[in-house]
């Protein structure tokens, strides 16, 4: 079992910006991508963004231009840069790491963009 550790979350202002970190355990190796996903009351679980080991990242279309994922593999650490939040960006977001053919979840980070 790979425990991930969610933080920074919270509530801002259309327009404003928050980073969202990640933590899964530092001594595990083989972890392949690591990645965001979001669900909003009423919607399914979406993608945010993911990136893999060598960097290469992907986005829905929602959020290209406005949020960044990156990685620090020696930490074991995947962060997601939101810039130009909108209201439609409110969700609990939640950490995915895949690895040795398992997927894994944190436990959620609520996201609150409202004026």
């Amino acid at each position: 079992q790979v425990q991930l550790v969610e933080s920074g979350g919270g509530s801002v202002q259309p327009g404003g910006s928050l980073r969202l970190s990640c933590d899964a355990p530092k001594a595990i190796s083989s972890i392949n991508v690591m990645g965001w996903y979001r669900q909003a009351p009423g919607k399914q679980r979406e993608l945010v963004a993911a990136v893999s080991t060598d960097g290469s990242a992907n986005y829905a279309d929602a959020v290209k231009g406005r949020f960044t994922v990156s990685r620090d593999n020696t930490k074991n650490t995947v962060y997601l840069q939101m810039n130009s939040l909108k209201p439609e960006d409110t969700a609990l977001y939640y950490c995915n790491v895949k690895r040795l053919g398992l997927t894994y979840w944190g436990q959620g980070t609520q996201v609150t963009v409202s004026s």
